[in-house]
């Protein structure tokens, strides 16, 4: 229980971090990047989420509930990553170009 916790916090904090991040750059291929990994932290944090209703309470609403905040937050996730993966080399080259 105390792990979900743990993960439940970290993921928020590492979605706060990666969109000030992303508000902070110029670059446009970088706000991508940044905006998928963004992604991939609210995905876990939902997700995280959702299973952690299922240990608290014993509703078949809250079974309901949970199972659609797992499915949707894992989605996230999974979506975030494959953009991120898309967008790191294009990314790279930006910001490399960009300190030349």
């Amino acid at each position: 229980m105390y792990l979900l916790v743990f993960l439940i916090v970290m993921s928020l904090s590492f979605y706060v971090y990666y969109k000030i991040k992303y508000v902070r750059s110029r670059l446009q291929m970088e706000r991508k990047y940044l905006s998928g990994k963004s992604s991939i932290a609210l995905g876990l944090f939902v997700g995280f989420f959702g299973i952690n209703q299922l240990f608290l309470y014993h509703t078949t609403t809250t079974y309901i509930v949970a199972a659609i905040f797992i499915i949707i937050g894992f989605l996230s996730a999974w979506f975030g990553f494959k953009a991120f993966k898309y967008y790191r080399p294009y990314a790279l080259k930006e910001i490399k170009e960009w300190n030349n």
